[in-house]
């Protein structure tokens, strides 16, 4: 029996890019919503959506990440977080599987990434095929208007 320390994250990819966040974070996964426009909101603030009752502020990871192609919002994908006690859900375009990982095989972050996606990024995962960017949800969610 092996004492090794598993991590488990939630995978969604937004355009060609696969990211990851804590399993532990997510509340629940949705197929697209409706959602209410805020005006004057930052760019990456692509709405409210109503879900039984709570309103939850929904982040397009794609605008947040300054990442080039049409925000998703109509047909997106829904991975609601929870954050310092307030939901809010991360517009996606494909919700994939639950990852789980060794803990030491979570990768320190490389310098050599953008630093937009640095700064809201807590490690990598190498897969097979690909790679896996592990989200910071608290960097990501913190959206400040542009002044």
């Amino acid at each position: 029996m092996s004492n090794s320390v598993t991590q488990e994250f939630v995978t969604f990819r937004v355009g060609d890019q696969w990211l990851g966040v804590p399993v532990s974070i997510v509340q629940e996964v949705l197929l697209a919503q409706r959602l209410a426009v805020v005006p004057l909101s930052p760019p990456e603030v692509a709405g409210f959506l109503n879900l039984r009752g709570q309103i939850v502020t929904a982040v397009d990871v794609r605008t947040r990440l300054d990442m080039d192609g049409e925000p998703s919002v109509g047909t997106a994908m829904n991975v609601v977080v929870r954050h310092d006690d307030e939901l809010f859900s991360l517009l996606v375009d494909e919700v994939g599987d639950v990852l789980a990982v060794e803990a030491g095989s979570v990768e320190p972050v490389p310098a050599t990434l953008d630093a937009c996606w640095r700064s809201v990024s807590s490690g990598i995962i190498r897969r097979e095929r690909d790679l896996v960017v592990v989200l910071d949800s608290g960097a990501l969610l913190r959206v400040e208007a542009k002044a």
